[in-house]
C-alpha cells in the first residue's frame, strides 16, 4: 500500500539552527556566555563558535537543500548579530547582510524562506537586566522584530516569532537544562512565559498592523508539543495526563487559541493554591490582564509544533521540590519499554503520538493551522542511519491520518537539514542531520546521510511507501545532484 500526501501536506521543508559565533560584529548571546564560561557542560566540548559555520557556507547550505528538492527552509536570526547591544539603537549592517544574502539565494531557486526571530539566543546585555523575566522584554523584542521586519518583509512570507517558549522558560528560567540556568522553577519560569507569550503578540500585531495588508505574510510561533498519554485508564492517571498537558500545552496554546483566551483555569487554581499553602501572599503564576488578553487572543496565524516524542503520564505521591512547575503539576513521568530509543536518552520513537497532538489540537482549539515545524531523531556519527530513516517514515504516515482526519497541515519540517552543536548534548553522540557534518574538515564538510536519499525520495515520489528497503537504494552524485533509484 502506498500513502498519497496529497496537496496539503508538502514534504520537503528543512529546519537548522546554528550558534553562529564571533564573526563580523556579533554582540554575545546567552549561549555564548553559558559555554565559554562552563565548558564543562557540553559533552564533547565544543562550543558555538563555529559550530557548522552557514555563515560562511551558506551556499553549500543551498546548494543541499537543491539537492532535496524541498520548498521551503525554516532559519533563524540571531538577535545579538543583528543588534550587538540587544537594544535597536545600533544595527549591525553585517549581520543584516549576511541574512539577506542568505535568503536572495533562497529565492533564486525559488526555495521560501521562513524565519524564525528568537530561537534560544537573547543578547547577553539584555539578560544583565533579567532576560525574560523582565516584563520590559517584551518592548526589547518589539523593536528587534521591528527591524527584521523592515529588512525583510518584502521578502519573505512566513513569520515564527519566538521557538518553543516552553523550552526557553521552563528549561532556561525555572531549571539549568539551557541558557541562561537560572533554576527558579516556580516562579522565574512563570514570569518568563507570560513575557514571552505578549512579546510574540506584541511582534505579531506589528506585522499585522504595518506589512500584513501589503505582503499577505503569515506569523506564527512555535510550540514545543509533545504528546502526553496516561499510563493507563485508571481515574487518577487520566487526571494526571490532562493536567500534564494543561501545564505543557494549554498555558501556551489557551492564551492566544482558545474561546475565552487567558492562562488555563486549571493551571491558574493549581498555582495559585499551592502558592498559599508555600505562604506566598498570592499567586506565584502571574495575572493576565483584559487589555493582554485581549492582545494575546488570536495573534498568530498558525501553530508551529515541534513535535519529537510521547511520555506516559501517571499520579504520584512521592515528595517534589517545592515551589516548582512540577510540584504544581505533581505527576510523574515514564515510558513504554517497547519503544525504540534514539541516542538522546530521553527520544523515543512513538509516532502514534504526532497523530495525537493534531487531534488533540483540532478538538480542543478548532481546527488551527499547523506547521509541522520540527521533528527528529538522533543517531551516532555515520551515512547509514536506518533508524532515521524509519522514524521518518513512520511519523510521515502518521501525518497523513491526521490529514485524513481534517488536521490543516500546511508543511513538514525536519529538524535537521545537517548536523549542528546540539545544545549541551554538543556533536558526540546526538546527531540530527540529514546531512553528516565533518566538525574537524576546515569548511565543515557536509555529506548526505542515507535518510537525505530517502527524504529526497519522497519529495520526489510524493508518496510514503510500505515496501520501501532503504538497503535497496542506490545512490549516484553527479554535480552535487543527487540522483536515488531502486
Amino acid at each position: 500500500m502506498q500513502y498519497d500526501p496529497g496537496t496539503l501536506l508538502v514534504i520537503g521543508q528543512l529546519k537548522y539552527f546554528i550558534l553562529l559565533g564571533y564573526i563580523q560584529d556579533k554582540g554575545d548571546s546567552i549561549w555564548d556566555k553559558y559555554v565559554h564560561d562552563h565548558p564543562e557542560i557540553i559533552s564533547d566540548g565544543r562550543n558555538g563558535d563555529i559550530a557548522s559555520d552557514s555563515y560562511h557556507q551558506y551556499k553549500r547550505d543551498v546548494e543541499m537543500l537543491r539537492e532535496l528538492g524541498v520548498d521551503y527552509y525554516r532559519f533563524s536570526i540571531s538577535w545579538s548579530r543583528v543588534l550587538p547591544g540587544g537594544f535597536s539603537n545600533k544595527i549591525n549592517e553585517k549581520g543584516l547582510e549576511y541574512y539577506d544574502k542568505l535568503i536572495d539565494e533562497l529565492l533564486k531557486y525559488n526555495i521560501k524562506p521562513m524565519i524564525t526571530l528568537y530561537h534560544f539566543d537573547l543578547p547577553q546585555t539584555l539578560q544583565d537586566f533579567g532576560g525574560w523575566a523582565n516584563p520590559l522584554s517584551i518592548q526589547w523584542f518589539e523593536d528587534y522584530s521591528a527591524v527584521i521586519f523592515k529588512a525583510f518583509a518584502h521578502k519573505v512570507q512566513y513569520w515564527i516569532t519566538i521557538n518553543q517558549p516552553n523550552s526557553i522558560c521552563v528549561e532556561g528560567y525555572g531549571q539549568d537544562l539551557m541558557a541562561p540556568a537560572i533554576e527558579s522553577s516556580g516562579i522565574a519560569d512563570y514570569m518568563c512565559v507570560k513575557n514571552v507569550l505578549l512579546a510574540h503578540a506584541k511582534a505579531y500585531r506589528l506585522y499585522e498592523r504595518e506589512y500584513k495588508k501589503k505582503y499577505k505574510g503569515s506569523v506564527g510561533i512555535a510550540l514545543a508539543l509533545n504528546w502526553a498519554d496516561p499510563v493507563n485508564n485508571s481515574t487518577e492517571n487520566v487526571e494526571a495526563a490532562d493536567i500534564y498537558r494543561e501545564f505543557m500545552i494549554g498555558l501556551y496554546m489557551n492564551p492566544i487559541w482558545s474561546k475565552e483566551g487567558g492562562f488555563p483555569k486549571m493551571v491558574i487554581e493549581r498555582v495559585h493554591q499551592n502558592s498559599l499553602k508555600q505562604g506566598f501572599k498570592k499567586s506565584r503564576l502571574p495575572t493576565l490582564s483584559k487589555e493582554e488578553i485581549s492582545l494575546l487572543k488570536g495573534s498568530s496565524d498558525f501553530v508551529g509544533v515541534n513535535h519529537y516524542t510521547t511520555v506516559l503520564v501517571k499520579s504520584t505521591d512521592k515528595l517534589i521540590t517545592a515551589p516548582s512547575i512540577e510540584d504544581d503539576m505533581h505527576v510523574e513521568l515514564t515510558y513504554r519499554t517497547e519503544w525504540k530509543n534514539a541516542t538522546s536518552s530521553w527520544l523515543k520513537s512513538v509516532p502514534y503520538g504526532i497523530y495525537r497532538v493534531c487531534v488533540y489540537l483540532n478538538t480542543k482549539y478548532d481546527y488551527p493551522q499547523m506547521f509541522v515545524t520540527e521533528h527528529g531523531w538522533s543517531t551516532g556519527p555515520g551515512l547509514k542511519d536506518h533508524t532515521r530513516v524509519e522514524n521518518l517514515r513512520l511519523y510521515l504516515k502518521a501525518l497523513l491520518f491526521a490529514l485524513e482526519d481534517g488536521t490543516d497541515l500546511r508543511g513538514y519540517t525536519t529538524w535537521s537539514l545537517m548536523d549542528n552543536v546540539e545544545w549541551v548534548a554538543g556533536t558526540r553522540y546526538e546527531r540530527f542531520g540529514l546531512y553528516e557534518v565533518d566538525f574537524e574538515s576546515e569548511n565543515r564538510n557536509r555529506t548526505a546521510r542515507l535518510s537525505a536519499l530517502a527524504y529526497k525520495r519522497i519529495i520526489e515520489k510524493r508518496i510514503v511507501e510500505d515496501d520501501y528497503k532503504p538497503d535497496n537504494l542506490k545512490i549516484s552524485i553527479t554535480n552535487r545532484n543527487i540522483k536515488t533509484e531502486l
